[in-house]
């Protein structure tokens, strides 16, 4: 092959291996479909909440400097605009201020990921975190280094409750990722292990899970269950037998559902509520959107009262395989940490 032939087909690799890079870690998705790439593929449930724009929401002023007080009593704040229940560590938050030197107050976002295996807390941590001094915190605390500097910092509950009664259990091991801008932690260490393989590329994240998150854009707060979790967690078999029957005529009368493949609930900015629901087939979905959206303002059977009682359906729709259901919240209702648990005859399989 002639030599200016060989010179711009080596042009021409180079693009192509430069545009290969840049897509693998360009900024694809929403942050939270980001850090659902970071969890095992068996995760069954996620709660997200990003802690940078919830203190944005509130104006709060607390950072890296605040005391555990003050930490508190904007935890007290953000549970009272239904902007923490999604969070593993409201009760941990001023003790983790004062000995870890991180919380809530400074954290840009948190991810607990669940599965029958085990559960992680992934944590997003920005520059007033110094992973270097975490790490210091947690030698002297009494948590055993690893050898290598991303391995799993040893700890378990003897250690963890020698730092604080209200430290969430989640809390026992840690891995410092400090390069990534992530703290990890879990209750086992081997389960921890085993996240980091998918943090590092070598096993494969929660791909179901960050596919529904994607329609709910960019939440304050959120839900995301796969199918199996939502048809156990929101089942209406959690009702008494006259709720189970008052449910069967709701939905006979709406037209029937379809079975969920996928769930997501969001909190917007403002305060109003976002349910994503995902049925196998995309053909399936148009009718289930106009079902769903009746019988979410209606009566709900096994919670008591109607829906509409707690919230306005503002619009519903779907596309592709998901529904998408625009909630706003009555005042001083909680619908996001109320509908993530069932019964919820809307989001019923």
């Amino acid at each position: 092959m002639p030599r200016r032939a060989v010179l711009a087909l080596v042009g021409v690799l180079v693009v192509l291996v430069a545009g290969l890079v840049a897509f693998r870690l360009g900024d694809r998705g929403t942050p939270l479909q980001r850090a659902l790439d970071l969890v095992p593929a068996a995760t069954s449930r996620a709660t997200w909440t990003d802690w940078a724009r919830v203190r944005a929401e509130l104006d709060a002023d607390v950072d890296a400097d605040s005391d555990p007080a003050a930490v508190d009593a904007f935890l007290a704040d953000a549970f009272a605009r239904d902007l923490s229940s999604m969070s593993a560590l409201s009760t941990s938050a001023g003790v983790m201020q004062q000995e870890l030197g991180l919380s809530p107050a400074t954290l840009d976002w948190e991810l607990l990921a669940q599965s029958d295996a085990g559960a992680v807390e992934v944590m997003g941590v920005g520059d007033d975190i110094d992973t270097g001094d975490l790490a210091d915190r947690l030698r002297d605390l009494g948590w055993d280094e690893p050898e290598e500097a991303d391995g799993v910092w040893v700890g378990g509950p003897d250690v963890l409750s020698g730092v604080g009664a209200t430290l969430t259990p989640e809390l026992q091991h840690f891995a410092l990722l400090g390069d990534q801008g992530l703290v990890l932690a879990s209750d086992q260490a081997p389960f921890l292990e085993k996240v980091l393989d998918v943090v590092r590329g070598d096993a494969d994240g929660a791909d179901d899970l960050a596919d529904v998150a994607g329609a709910l854009d960019a939440p304050l707060a959120a839900a995301v269950y796969t199918g199996d979790h939502a048809c156990e967690e929101l089942a209406m078999s959690q009702a008494d037998d006259d709720a189970q029957a008052e449910a069967d005529q709701l939905v006979a009368a709406a037209g029937g559902v379809h079975p969920l493949t996928g769930f997501a609930m969001g909190l917007e900015p403002g305060g109003d509520v976002r349910a994503v629901l995902q049925v196998e087939d995309a053909d399936d979905a148009p009718g289930d959107a106009d079902a769903r959206a009746r019988l979410a303002a209606g009566p709900a059977p096994g919670q008591g009262g109607d829906f509409s009682d707690r919230f306005s359906v503002k619009d519903a729709g779907s596309d592709g395989r998901e529904i998408t259901l625009e909630l706003r919240p009555a005042d001083g209702e909680y619908v996001l940490s109320d509908l993530t648990s069932g019964p919820v005859l809307f989001a019923t399989c």
